[in-house]
């Protein structure tokens, strides 16, 4: 059980050491996301409103988009999205496809992985990408927010791979 203990403990160390060296010539894109809630009155924060399927709502948006702004990187950037919660309502937002093992409590549902983002606060969430490719997406993880609070990000390759199709 020992000798368990110490292998566990040794790979930790290792995985620490040498894991942390891997990114550090990456590039840092820093993000910024403003989530609050657009009103149709004056009287709040913006005079806006949003209308789909003939019904006018007061959403939550990022950056006052609605789908929220779209985020490209490459394999191995780290990305820094500081979150700031001009709502009424709490949040947190999720990252679907990214393996996050430095940092699982920045990640999730509010009140399992982490505390929600509180109105009038800021949560900074750092992201390194390592294997993540494609077209992946992140949304809000609180309640009725994910309805509004969401978009995509766009892990690309370090290298073009041009496909050919054949034409048949």
């Amino acid at each position: 059980m020992w000798l368990i203990m110490k292998v566990f403990l040794l790979q930790i160390l290792v995985f620490q050491l040498f894991g942390g060296g891997i990114h550090c010539q990456s590039s840092t894109h820093r993000h910024t996301f403003v989530v609050k809630t657009i009103y149709d009155s004056g009287l709040n924060v913006r005079e806006a409103s949003y209308t789909r399927l003939c019904s006018t709502k007061d959403i939550l948006t990022v950056n006052g988009q609605f789908p929220g702004p779209t985020i490209y990187a490459m394999k191995g950037e780290t990305i820094i999205v500081d979150v700031y919660n001009r709502g009424k309502e709490n949040v947190t937002i999720h990252w679907h496809g990214v393996n996050m093992p430095r940092y699982p409590w920045t990640d999730g549902p509010e009140y399992i992985t982490q505390c929600p983002i509180q109105p009038g606060s800021k949560f900074s969430q750092k992201i390194i990408l390592s294997f993540e490719e494609g077209t992946l997406w992140w949304h809000a993880h609180s309640d009725w927010t994910r309805a509004t609070v969401h978009w995509s990000y766009n892990r690309l390759s370090q290298e073009w791979n041009q496909v050919s199709f054949s034409q048949t």
